[in-house]
């Protein structure tokens, strides 16, 4: 596989980047991510991914489109209301970047399935609003030794955090406990904030140009305007990853 001259056009501004150039473009065409969620978080990142040049997208989810959701998740529109969020976000994605493979999954991810949704994928990206799937793209993450994108949002604020498989703490390291489940309130621009950073951290993951945010937490605070990193650490006792060197 390598670059087209369509590529090329593009992405050149992209290309320009110094450091990037066209050997960082052709390892995302060669990219395949997961997206796991295509609400708040998932639809930035499936745009901004596609538009980026990520060959290949894995998008998951099995709720319908509703229209509480279009405050904040932006692949989703009023005529979409009662279709299947993966069927309303590959038909955005696929028309954005006619190039972007795109696979549309509508499962609900559990721990007989999230193994293999993983397997052969270059980074997981964890869109959820619920601990429990986030745990099991915690474990795909460390059972296939690649990056885990981790985002939340809660009204103003917004959390990002790499997860790098035997380097850098694991989400159960982060959260030990299961936090409860709930109907929280959310801005719309909060999501969208913290997906494009998302997107951001997976490109630099896929390309291996700049630095992740490795055993930091970013939190944003939308109502002060405030970007604050507070430092992580793994847990030498943690069941999912201290047996990882």
């Amino acid at each position: 596989m390598s670059l087209s001259e369509y590529d090329r056009v593009r992405y050149r501004r992209q290309i320009m980047i110094p450091g990037f150039g066209e050997k960082a473009q052709l390892r995302l065409k060669r990219a395949t991510a997961l997206i796991a969620g295509l609400g708040g978080l998932g639809s930035p990142l499936a745009l901004y991914l596609a538009a980026a040049g990520v060959g290949h997208l894995k998008l998951v989810d099995m709720d319908h489109v509703e229209l509480s959701n279009l405050n904040r998740q932006v692949l989703h529109w009023d005529e979409d209301i009662g279709e299947s969020k993966v069927s309303s976000a590959m038909q955005k994605v696929q028309r954005i970047n006619p190039t972007t493979r795109v696979d549309g999954l509508n499962l609900t991810i559990d721990d007989k399935n999230v193994f293999e949704l993983a397997e052969n994928c270059d980074i997981i990206l964890d869109a959820m609003d619920n601990f429990s799937i986030r745990y099991l793209l915690n474990a795909a993450a460390i059972a296939h030794r690649i990056p885990l994108i981790h985002g939340a949002v809660y009204g103003y604020e917004g959390r990002l955090a790499s997860v790098v498989p035997g380097k850098t703490a694991c989400l159960e390291c982060i959260y030990p406990h299961t936090p409860p489940r709930e109907v929280f309130p959310v801005l719309g621009t909060t999501p969208g904030v913290i997906a494009l950073l998302q997107a951001t951290e997976a490109i630099k993951a896929l390309t291996g140009i700049g630095v992740l945010l490795e055993n930091e937490m970013l939190i944003y605070d939308g109502e002060m305007m405030n970007f604050e990193k507070v430092r992580i650490s793994r847990n030498p006792k943690c069941a999912s990853c201290s047996g990882l060197s």
